[in-house]
């Protein structure tokens, strides 16, 4: 169980939404595009400011905004006839760019360290990458947990929100990072490994 498997119920309040958005003439890839370049400005904002806590506040709220937007953007490419291979491309890379932008501005505030973001941003790259493997070799596009993106965007933004109200931030909070990349890598596990159950089925 993932905050992934609450997606359908997201999506249907934004439903509405999506329909004025076609309506207006926004794209699938344009949706996307927004919310890559939101995610790339809040990070250099968070890290340039840092170590001020307030501007990590952006965090949690632009987590949220961009969940909404990478909801709107697969919205309009299934039920309004804006698939492509190009936005296909798209929504894997730019979802890439904007995790390690989001995340990695954690490492200016101890006891994070750059190593511990490198690693999570690392891992996290593997697990779409292994998520979208799952297509190559005959499977359906794998989204397993745990820690999947919108686990990962729980975690950081709760960080954030914690960091911008200025909660403590004691030495064995170190191991928060760590943890998550542990279990980052049992999501690559698992997302191999079911990929290739369903395709032995």
């Amino acid at each position: 169980m993932t905050l992934y498997d609450l997606k359908p119920r997201f999506q249907a309040l934004l439903r509405p939404l999506a329909g004025s958005l076609a309506r207006a003439g926004v794209t699938a890839n344009q949706v996307t595009l927004a919310a890559a370049a939101g995610s790339v400005g809040v990070g250099i904002i968070v890290a340039a400011c840092a170590p001020a806590r307030w501007p990590f506040l952006l965090l949690p709220a632009w987590l949220f905004l961009r969940m909404a937007l990478n909801a709107l953007d697969g919205m309009l490419a299934r039920e309004f006839n804006q698939k492509s291979a190009l936005g296909a491309y798209l929504n894997e890379l730019c979802d890439v760019i904007s995790d390690a932008a989001l995340y990695l501005p954690v490492a200016a505030m101890a006891p994070f360290t750059p190593a511990s973001a490198a690693l999570v941003v690392f891992l996290a790259t593997l697990s779409e990458l292994a998520g979208v493997l799952g297509v190559m070799v005959g499977a359906t596009r794998r989204y397993d947990g745990p820690m999947g993106k919108s686990d990962r965007a729980f975690v950081f933004g709760a960080l954030g929100l914690w960091i911008g109200i200025g909660g403590d931030l004691p030495g064995w909070l170190a191991w928060l990072l760590p943890l998550v990349a542990a279990l980052i890598a049992l999501n690559i596990v698992n997302r191999v490994r079911r990929g290739l159950a369903e395709i032995s089925s």
